[in-house]
């Protein structure tokens, strides 16, 4: 290298990398990444701060981490818990720090199936129960390092026997309490489970399974009334008691904790499995206590005993490390009382000050609340809304979340009974899973006056990779990284997606931190397909650096594959952008790789559906046929409020009366051929006459164009031909896994004939129906 030479040498990079920290460190303002090695000066970003992966002349400034720890990436809780290390630690310090504050709380019915109000456990008394518990459980022969299965839903008796299996170093591993026999007998014997803690709604399929799972010797019951039943002949080797046997056993024989190290493994979390069998994520203690303590510095409004409102399945990755994180703050965790119908009801009577959920809740309280704001029978008062909410969203538009005087008046005349039917003391609403509609996050911001977050991560990750900022209210992103990991974008060009794009570098998503997990359990080859030999997660999705360092997910790398004419087409972004349309409810893109088009089968939103086209049908010489739309509330911008629906397939949250939900049958098609359906009741009849009328199928395949046409969509990724599915997809028909996921093979083979006749059939003519969406 010559003296002239503009050039940055390695030396020259590590001083200013140097300088850049510094700076940021001083002025709380991180640096811009080094798209030109020869710049000598970096404007700083807000959010996130880019790093050389490597220090070398010419190498990348690539890899992203969070402003507020550029030096270190975080990996326990700050002084003085910074010895917190182990899920048995974090329990410990709090029950030492809030001994008689509320940690666990639930509601039971009386004679007449009325729900009372909370009773609480402190965290002094959980601290009590866990060592009987753990104690027990030694006395029946379970060891230290044995891995227990807990299959119930979410409640009190879930975390204490969880507790108790990380105070003697046992490795839990959650099922969710929706899964069949078989996947419970996969996930038992592939784990190797000694023992499982059940619920009793849950122990009748684990009984069928058992004889099948040898190494199971222990159920442990809770929530039985009477006696409980004998072990299935065919598994003479397990023994049934309740928890509260083993509680007293443990009292009577008290053990001392077997404290695990960091580095054990704590859980074994199961993936959904939508390809094939569920693959078994191990994450050890460090891994979850960093994830946690890097996502709770966003929580700084939080003070011990507010309350948190638990129904998001603790067997899933994201509602695990919120109460770990929350229980290291001192939260009193209630749990839901059981059934989703009633989660507002729940919400009434413990008032939280914290709810974590999925886009999928948000757009049902988004959608009631606009509902009931437009048929109130007051046109003054139906005015006061529609002037509160556009002078709000305007403040919201301008980075005022309060709206000033006015805003304030605003919300004690009118938000504040919206507020209510949440209790009325939200702090935090935090939307996580799927991504959440612009529309949806103003509307939360707006009416409940709460700090609304939105974030990104997956279990591989340890949960949570990137978070929004409280002072970002700014939508259609998810954030700078989560302190305890660092983010690079990789270059996909067979997907065109590269780190020389403009404006925005893209990429696939890959992590690195202390809260990844080790691997997946007894997988090497798959757990060598997601880990690389420097230690960086590829997750699989694709995103794009926006102004500031903030990550927006864009794309989806796994589920591609190619048309006759080479392009290449990612079938899980589009059916997000069809489940935009109001007719939508879910959506399965296919296409053939001898083939230049896609087509779909299609569940329509029987909500939308039924009322516009019931009529329609009574009278058939009606044209042309039109689908009404509800009388919007506007904004300033005169934008309508409307909930673009989420692709249910990727919410790990089910609802009896949310997407997602029910069983498959077969409709109609574009061409207006019905198959069978075994739709129960007049609803499910008319929903299946209505898929077989041609006129239908149009209206919906037009509502999914025009929904393209907004999210631009290229003209080979759009569908050419539709079937119509009368009853949802669901993890009963066997197509969603355990967290909605779609299950793509075995949605293709239920289909295939169908997605036949799709092809072979000639393409739809233009439609006459007029759709007012």
């Amino acid at each position: 290298m010559t003296q002239n030479s503009q050039i940055v040498t390695a030396q020259q990079r590590a001083e200013l990398l140097v300088r850049q920290l510094l700076r940021a460190k001083r002025e709380a303002a991180p640096p811009a990444p080094m798209t030109d090695q020869r710049q000598a000066t970096l404007e700083a970003p807000s959010y996130s701060i880019a790093l050389p992966e490597k220090l070398t002349p010419d190498g990348p400034w690539s890899v992203y981490r969070s402003s507020t720890c550029p030096f270190q990436l975080v990996s326990t809780f700050p002084p003085p818990a910074d010895h917190v290390r182990t899920l048995y630690d974090n329990l410990e310090w709090s029950a030492a720090k809030f001994p008689h504050m509320p940690y666990l709380g639930t509601r039971t019915r009386d004679d007449k199936g009325r729900l009372g109000q909370y009773t609480w456990m402190t965290y002094a008394q959980a601290s009590d129960v866990r060592t009987a518990l753990g104690s027990g459980l030694l006395h029946l022969g379970v060891a230290p390092g044995a891995a227990v299965g807990i299959y119930s839903a979410n409640c009190k008796e879930w975390l204490l026997f969880d507790a108790a299996l990380a105070a003697y170093s046992m490795v839990s591993v959650p099922l969710y309490d929706t899964l069949g026999p078989d996947a419970v007998q996969f996930i038992a014997n592939h784990s190797e489970l000694a023992a499982v803690g059940v619920s009793a709604a849950a122990l009748p399929a684990l009984l069928r399974c058992l004889p099948s799972c040898p190494t199971i010797r222990l159920l442990v019951v809770w929530g039985a009334r009477g006696p409980l039943p004998a072990a299935p002949p065919g598994a003479p080797q397990c023994r049934l008691v309740s928890l509260d046997e083993v509680e007293s056993r443990g009292r009577c024989r008290p053990r001392a904790a077997v404290p695990p190290r960091p580095g054990d493994v704590a859980t074994i979390c199961f993936t959904s499995g939508t390809t094939g069998q569920p693959k078994g994520a191990v994450l050890t203690h460090g891994a979850l206590i960093a994830n946690a303590a890097g996502s709770a510095t966003q929580l700084t409004r939080l003070v011990p005993g507010d309350r948190h409102l638990s129904y998001l399945p603790l067997a899933h990755i994201y509602e695990r490390v919120n109460v770990i994180r929350l229980t290291h703050l001192g939260i009193a965790i209630g749990f839901y009382s059981g059934n989703v119908q009633e989660l507002l009801d729940d919400a009434v009577e413990l008032k939280p000050q914290i709810l974590v959920s999925v886009p999928r809740l948000w757009n049902r309280i988004h959608d009631r609340l606009l509902a009931a704001a437009r048929s109130d029978p007051s046109p003054l008062t139906r005015a006061l809304f529609s002037a509160a909410y556009a002078h709000k969203a305007a403040a919201l538009a301008a980075g005022d979340s309060e709206g000033g005087r006015w805003g304030r008046l605003y919300d004690k005349l009118v938000f504040c009974k919206i507020r209510a039917k949440l209790g009325g003391q939200l702090k935090y609403m935090i939307s996580g899973s799927a991504p959440i509609s612009d529309d949806v996050l103003r509307f939360l911001r707006i009416s409940f006056g709460a700090t609304v977050l939105e974030g990104y991560g997956s279990t591989e990750a340890g949960c949570t990779i990137s978070t929004t900022r409280p002072d970002d209210l700014t939508p259609g992103h998810v954030g700078a990284p989560n302190p305890a990991v660092e983010v690079k974008l990789v270059d996909l060009p067979e997907m065109g997606y590269t780190s020389r794009d403009s404006p925005y570098p893209r990429g696939e998503i890959c992590v690195r931190g202390p809260s990844v997990f080790s691997g997946y359990l007894r997988d090497e080859a798959a757990t060598r397909e997601v880990l690389d030999g420097d230690g960086w997660l590829h997750t699989g999705d694709v995103g794009a650096w926006l102004e500031g360092g903030r990550l927006k997910i864009i794309d989806r790398k796994k589920n591609i594959f190619k048309l006759a004419q080479g392009e290449y087409v990612a079938p899980e972004k589009i059916e997000n952008v069809y489940c935009r349309s109001p007719l939508v409810l879910q959506v399965f893109v296919y296409g053939d790789p001898l083939r230049s088009h896609l087509v779909a089968i299609v569940v329509p939103d029987p909500a939308t559906l039924l009322p516009a086209w019931t009529h329609q049908l009574q009278q058939p010489d009606q044209d042309p046929i039109q689908i009404p739309t509800q009388d919007p509330i506007q904004d300033p911008a005169q934008t309508p409020i409307r909930n673009p629906a989420q692709n249910p397939v990727q919410d790990p949250v089910q609802e009896s009366a949310g997407k997602g939900n029910g069983s498959g049958t077969q409709g109609g098609s574009i061409s207006g051929s019905t198959g069978s359906s075994s739709g129960g009741g007049g609803g499910g009849r008319e929903l299946e006459r209505l898929c077989g009328d041609s006129r239908v199928v149009g209206a919906v395949l037009g509502s999914m164009r025009r929904a393209a046409r907004e999210a631009q969509l290229r003209g080979f990724e759009q569908v050419r031909s539709i079937h119509l599915h009368p009853e949802p997809f669901s993890v009963e028909n066997g197509l969603l896994t355990p967290t909605f996921k779609l299950r793509r093979p075995q949605a293709r083979a239920r289909f295939q004939h169908l997605l036949d006749a799709l092809y072979n059939q000639p393409p739809s003519p233009a439609l006459s129906c007029v759709c007012h969406l």
